[in-house]
């Protein structure tokens, strides 16, 4: 790139605004993320309270397998790692069996303050 008085701009300059761009989009990625996820939670929360109000368990093994195998197969056609795919689905599971818990239990999720 030229600057308009014919110079070029520090090699440091223009990787440091690269760096800048690509984060400022990877920051939006995170905060979609945060937001698809609270939206997530609040299925979730629907389906423990579903589950809580007919006496179901709150694991579901078989909907957990065929979830982890569908995300396994998505995460290899977008070309991300299907073990950090399962692993991720697996710790969400894990949180929605024990907010599933806390519903069956308290009828309520406690929440940090």
């Amino acid at each position: 790139m030229e600057l308009p008085n014919g110079s070029r701009p520090d090699p440091e300059t223009e990787v440091m605004d690269q760096l800048t761009a690509i984060r400022r989009s990877i920051d939006n990625i995170d905060a979609a993320v945060v937001h698809m996820l609270a939206e997530r939670f609040k299925f979730t929360q629907q389906v423990g309270r579903l589950k809580a109000a007919s006496g179901m368990p709150p694991s579901d093994p078989e909907r957990e397998r065929v979830q982890i195998s569908r995300l396994r197969e998505i995460a290899e056609e977008s070309r991300l790692d299907p073990e950090f795919a399962e692993k991720f689905l697996n710790f969400l599971v894990a949180e929605v069996i024990h907010h599933h818990e806390q519903i069956a239990s308290t009828g309520a999720i406690s929440t940090p303050s």
